[in-house]
C-alpha cells in the first residue's frame, strides 16, 4: 500500500488562509449503497461552499480518486466490499492523513467501531438511518454539512506520529482536597480522543472527574467502558443521584444532560432530559453552570477541543464563582472553538496544551484556595 495515495499538498495553509483561499470544500463520498452516495451528493451540492468531486463505491475506487481529484474532506461508511472502511481509514491515515467524517449505519450499532475510527484520526461521525433512507438522510442533512465544514478546518494528526502515552502524574496523596474538589470536563469535536488523554494522565486518586462530551445515545457507555480500562481512574457512565467520589469520572450519559448537585453536604449527580442547550444534549453549558451554583470556589474547569462556544458562558459563571479554569490551546485542538470562545468570555485562567492539563489541574486542586483570592487578601 506505499503508493497507494499520493503525498499530502506541500505547505498547507492555516484554517482562516484555507477559507479564504478555497473557494469550495471539496468533498469525496465513499459508500456502497448508490442511494446513499446519490442522496449525499444532491445535499453537499446544493451548499454555495462545498461540492461533491467524486463518489466511490469501495476504498479501492476511493484511493484512485484521492490520487487524482485531492478532496478536502472523505465521508467513509465502515461497512463496504473488498476493504472496510476502518482498515482504509488506518491505512489512509497513515499515509495520506486528510478529514474524514464517518458515515455509516455500523457507527450507531457498533460503538466501538466509532471509537476505533476516531482513535485512527476521523474527525467526526454521522449515523444513517436503517428505515426509511430519503426522509432519513435529508432530515439529518444540517449535521452532515456542519461536520464537513468542521473537518476541512479541523487539524488531522497522522497515526504515524500520534503522540506516546504519557504515564499518569504522581499519586494526588491528598485525600481531603481529593473529597473537596471536583473537576468538570466540557469537550466536542475531537473530544474523545483528547479526554482519552487527559483521564489517562490522572492517577487512581484523583479528586472526581464529570465529563460532558457531545455525543448521542447509545455511544457512551461504550466510551466509558473503553476508557475505564485504559485509564488509572474508576471511570463509569453517570446514572442520577450517585455521590460523587474521589478516583471516580462520570461520563454523561449521551442524549442527556449531566449536572453537579449538594445532597446532605456530598456531590451529587443529576441526570436530565430537558430541552437541548446551544443545540446540544449533553452540553458543556449545563454542567459548567452547576458547578459553578454548587462547587463555586472548590471547582476546576477543563475546556477541551471543539466547534463552537458550548459552555464559554458557563465557564466565565464558574471564573466568577471563585473556580479555576484551563483551555486547551490552539496548537493541540483538533478545532479550537470552545477553547477559543471560552477565552474570549473572560473565563479561562490559564491556556495550556493538552498533554500539561492534567498536571495542572492536580496542582491548582492540592491549593487551599484559588491564587486570585490570596492575592487580593
Amino acid at each position: 500500500m506505499s503508493n497507494c495515495f499520493p503525498d499530502p499538498p506541500p505547505a498547507a495553509a492555516s484554517p482562516p488562509q484555507r477559507r479564504m483561499l478555497m473557494k469550495k470544500i471539496k468533498v469525496l463520498v465513499i459508500d456502497d449503497s448508490a442511494l446513499i452516495r446519490a442522496l449525499l451528493t444532491v445535499i453537499i451540492d446544493r451548499e454555495p461552499d462545498m461540492t461533491v468531486v467524486g463518489t466511490a463505491a469501495d476504498p479501492l475506487v476511493a484511493r484512485d480518486m484521492i490520487r487524482e481529484r485531492n478532496p478536502d474532506v472523505l465521508t467513509l461508511d465502515v461497512e463496504m466490499p473488498r476493504m472496510d472502511g476502518i482498515e482504509f481509514l488506518t491505512r489512509l491515515m497513515a499515509l495520506r492523513p486528510m478529514p474524514v467524517v464517518m458515515v455509516s449505519t455500523l457507527v450507531e450499532r457498533g460503538a466501538e467501531t466509532t471509537l476505533r475510527a476516531l482513535e485512527l484520526g476521523a474527525v467526526d461521525y454521522v449515523t444513517k438511518p436503517k428505515i426509511d433512507v430519503q426522509r432519513g438522510v435529508e432530515n439529518a442533512a444540517h449535521e452532515i454539512i456542519d461536520k464537513i465544514r468542521i473537518a476541512a478546518v479541523a487539524k488531522i494528526r497522522s497515526a504515524v506520529a500520534a503522540p506516546k502515552l504519557l504515564p499518569p502524574v504522581a499519586a494526588f496523596a491528598n485525600h481531603r482536597s481529593a473529597a473537596d474538589k471536583v473537576i468538570v470536563v466540557g469537550a466536542s469535536t475531537g473530544g474523545t480522543e483528547a479526554v482519552k488523554e487527559f483521564l489517562q494522565q490522572m492517577p487512581a486518586d484523583s479528586p472526581p472527574v464529570l465529563v460532558a462530551q457531545h455525543m448521542p445515545a447509545g455511544f457512551t457507555q461504550n466510551f466509558a467502558n473503553r476508557l475505564n480500562v485504559l485509564c488509572p481512574m474508576t471511570v463509569q457512565q453517570a446514572a442520577d443521584g450517585e455521590r460523587v467520589l474521589p478516583g471516580h469520572v462520570y461520563i454523561a450519559p449521551g442524549g442527556r444532560h449531566l449536572a453537579l448537585d449538594r445532597h446532605g453536604g456530598h456531590f451529587i449527580t443529576r441526570i436530565l432530559d430537558s430541552d437541548l442547550v446551544n443545540r446540544h444534549r449533553p452540553s458543556v453549558e449545563v454542567l459548567f453552570r452547576s458547578a459553578a451554583r454548587h462547587a463555586g470556589p472548590k471547582a476546576l474547569g477543563v475546556m477541551l477541543t471543539g466547534m463552537g462556544r458550548d459552555g464559554a458562558d458557563a465557564m466565565l459563571e464558574m471564573h466568577q464563582a471563585g473556580a479555576f479554569n484551563i483551555a486547551q490551546d490552539e496548537a493541540t485542538c483538533v478545532v479550537f472553538g470552545m477553547p477559543r470562545e471560552a477565552i474570549a468570555a473572560g473565563g479561562v485562567d490559564l491556556v495550556l496544551p493538552l498533554e500539561e492539563i492534567a498536571a495542572a489541574v492536580l496542582d491548582q486542586a492540592r491549593r487551599a484556595e484559588h491564587p486570585r483570592f490570596r492575592a487580593s487578601a
